[in-house]
């Protein structure tokens, strides 16, 4: 392994200025305008997978956006691994935020500036890097790759599924190893092993034909947004806990091994409250930390309101429509689909006959979890503690990744979430950055990686 990452520790200026190119370009999939830029960068990051070592090179067609494939499978009677990752970015606006071109990675220090820095192009360079390394020191790698690189993450990855059930068979793995994650901070290397699921819905309270006066109509005709507030009131006790029926029964308990790790992590609650959140106060739960409650429990937010006269002003009217939308992040072993029918089965039970509701059900995602006593996994946490000289933190994330579920079930493969990205790096937001020494650091764990699951064979 010392010619790998001596070869890696030399070439950091080579994928660091690899990362800058692919920046320069807008691959916002979310832009029908930019379709050519997608076309563009799906085409260059083929030419850079030539580059590392990669074969079988090809643009997979979909329906929306190509996927870029390519493999290295000469390791005979060795383990195949699946690398997943992202090319494409969220739009740059609000440009005048930046203070860096946001299509121009910029050099700040020891940070990477732009759009897609983190998000996910500079991990997929990591990855490129370290497939380089192998072959450049050893001519081989210990294990058998593929590569996949989907270029509409950022919007839903609406065609993924598809392909992997149609691409069951060359897709087949021991292993997918996901860098679209982060660690816990600066100095703490971390592997995720558990995501929150997702469940939202729109709710359309509708009463009269159309809006009224209230000093002519009020009183004996109920208000749509009273009728939705009162309704939503409903959701939560006035303990925070959530109040549809059934909706607790599935929840996986925390063990108390997990509660130990996590509160060994360097988390200050009230340096949280006050520079990540900036509120107040937060919603403590008497049985559960800070942590517990962001990473392992299950939650129901209003997420946006709208009805009636909300402009200058007064309107004394009663509005003939209501609308709310209203998300619940879900946790292990919860079923997005069972949780929604038990959201609509009360959100019926509560709406009285004065008005009609209509409920949507926007999307949704499974949850995720990953055994981290599994060989693969412990070989994960080896090759980042070899990399980083530090134990490894095993985390939870509190966000979805609705693809992590499809990959592990259609493919039937364990998941690695092994991402390099810090909380605050912009992610989505202008000025996204990516910190260079976990980028460097990163390369040497992906080397490490392989060497590790190798072994394990």
């Amino acid at each position: 392994m010392d010619n790998i990452i001596s070869y890696l520790r030399g070439h950091r200026e080579e994928y660091l200025n690899k990362v800058k190119d692919i920046v320069a370009i807008p691959s916002v999939s979310s832009d029908p305008e930019r379709k050519d830029e997608i076309i563009r960068c799906a085409k260059h990051l083929k030419n850079d997978m030539a580059d590392a070592g990669l074969e079988n090179l090809e643009l997979k067609e979909t329906p929306g956006n190509p996927i870029v494939y390519g493999d290295w499978l000469h390791a005979d009677g060795a383990p195949t691994i699946l690398i997943y990752g992202h090319y494409d970015v969220q739009p740059e606006d609000p440009v005048d935020l930046w203070n860096t071109p946001p299509f121009e990675a910029t050099k700040v220090d020891d940070r990477l500036y732009g759009r897609g820095v983190i998000d996910d192009k500079g991990q997929l360079y990591i990855h490129l890097a370290a497939l380089k390394a192998w072959f450049e020191s050893e001519g081989e790698l210990p294990l058998n790759v593929k590569v996949i690189f989907e270029g509409e993450e950022e919007i839903g990855s609406k065609h993924l599924d598809d392909f992997l059930k149609e691409n069951k068979d060359m897709l087949a793995a021991d292993c997918v190893v996901v860098s679209d994650t982060g660690m816990f901070a600066k100095g703490v290397p971390s592997i995720t092993y558990g995501l929150r699921g997702l469940a939202y819905f729109q709710l359309d309270v509708e009463g009269p034909d159309g809006d009224l006066h209230s000093g002519s109509f009020g009183g004996p005709v109920d208000n749509p947004a009273n009728v939705l507030v009162r309704m939503l009131a409903k959701l939560k006790d006035e303990n925070g806990r959530i109040a549809i029926p059934g909706f607790y029964e599935d929840v996986e308990e925390l063990t108390e091994e997990e509660r130990e790790n996590f509160a060994q992590l360097p988390f200050d609650e009230e340096e949280f409250r006050k520079e990540s959140v900036g509120a107040p106060g937060l919603a403590k739960d008497d049985e559960f930390t800070v942590l517990e409650q962001l990473w392992c429990r299950p939650t129901l937010d209003i997420n946006g309101l709208y009805s009636g006269f909300t402009g200058e002003g007064a309107k004394t009217v009663i509005p003939a429509k209501a609308m709310a939308k209203v998300s619940m992040r879900l946790v292990p072993y919860q079923d997005p689909e069972k949780i929604g029918d038990l959201f609509e089965e009360y959100i019926r039970e509560i709406t009285p006959d004065t008005v009609n509701v209509k409920i949507t059900r926007m999307h949704g995602g499974y949850y995720f979890l990953s055994d981290v006593n599994e060989p693969m996994f412990e070989a994960a946490r080896e090759s980042v503690q070899r990399a980083f000289n530090k134990e490894t933190a095993l985390i939870r994330e509190g966000g979805s990744i609705p693809f992590v579920h499809s990959i592990t079930n259609i493919l039937n493969s364990p998941a690695i979430l092994l991402g390099f990205g810090l909380p605050d790096e912009n992610a989505h937001a202008p000025n996204e950055w990516m910190d260079l020494d976990n980028f460097y650091l990163g390369m040497e764990s992906i080397a490490y990686l392989y060497d590790e699951i190798a072994k394990r064979t």
